[in-house]
């Protein structure tokens, strides 16, 4: 019988500790572009978005980004690695703030965490910001204690992205 699930400021911290090591990853792999290897970071029922701030505050499911699988992250992982054209980038993913809002008696762990995303391009080699806002994860813990993302919703403050959004967030 497994051990019931706590809820408390102990297993908070713990959990944020997890959730900030987990993030480091996660942009690693975005930065480094080893997108076939970024589904790995979901369950295979994941769901991902990527919105604005005005969607997500009027309830509107619509976003740059809807995936509702693992299969279908994999799959635009390999288009954008695969089949997309599009100028040389590179990407740098900054989180902070990581907030643990809560840990279900199921063991899913609620967080939310602010990003930015800073982009450079040939034509703009000093960088600029692609994207400001704030995660709001689901986070499953697996039998050898890690972590995967059940639910990842990228809400965007920026009003314009400048350019397609081609990589993840």
């Amino acid at each position: 019988m497994a051990a019931p699930v706590v809820d408390d400021a102990a297993a908070r911290r713990a959990a944020r500790l997890d959730i900030e090591e987990f993030n480091a990853a996660y942009c690693t792999v975005l930065d480094d572009g080893a997108l076939e290897d970024w589904p790995e970071f979901f369950t295979e029922d994941a769901f991902y978005n990527i919105t604005s701030r005005e969607n997500f505050d009027h309830g509107r499911p619509v976003g740059l980004v809807y995936c509702e699988n693992k299969a279908m992250l994999k799959d635009r992982a390999l288009a954008i690695a695969k089949t997309s054209m599009f100028g040389p980038r590179y990407l740098r993913h900054y989180m902070t703030n990581t907030q643990v809002t809560g840990i279900e008696p199921d063991g899913t762990i609620c967080a939310t965490v602010n990003y930015i995303l800073i982009e450079t391009l040939a034509e703009l080699p000093e960088g600029r910001l692609h994207q400001a806002g704030r995660m709001i994860d689901r986070f499953q813990r697996q039998e050898d204690g890690s972590l995967l993302l059940s639910s990842r919703i990228a809400v965007y403050d920026t009003l314009l992205v400048p350019n397609a959004l081609v990589l993840p967030v």
